[in-house]
């Protein structure tokens, strides 16, 4: 069972037509427009606070 988390549609034409690309982890291409592209975690955010309602520290 493979733990990657797939896409459901093209993020550039909505198809659903998505395979696992060549290129490596987290690549994917779709059929319908031919476009390859690539999902990666970056991270979780932090917590909302009150008065900060983007939930990103202030820097």
């Amino acid at each position: 069972m493979s733990e990657r988390a797939a896409p459901f549609f093209c993020p550039y034409c909505g198809d659903e037509d998505l395979r696992p690309n060549e290129q490596g982890h987290g690549a994917w291409e779709c059929a319908a427009c031919s476009r390859a592209f690539q999902l990666k975690f970056l991270g979780l955010l932090a917590p909302a606070t009150p008065g900060n309602s983007t939930g990103r520290e202030d820097t």
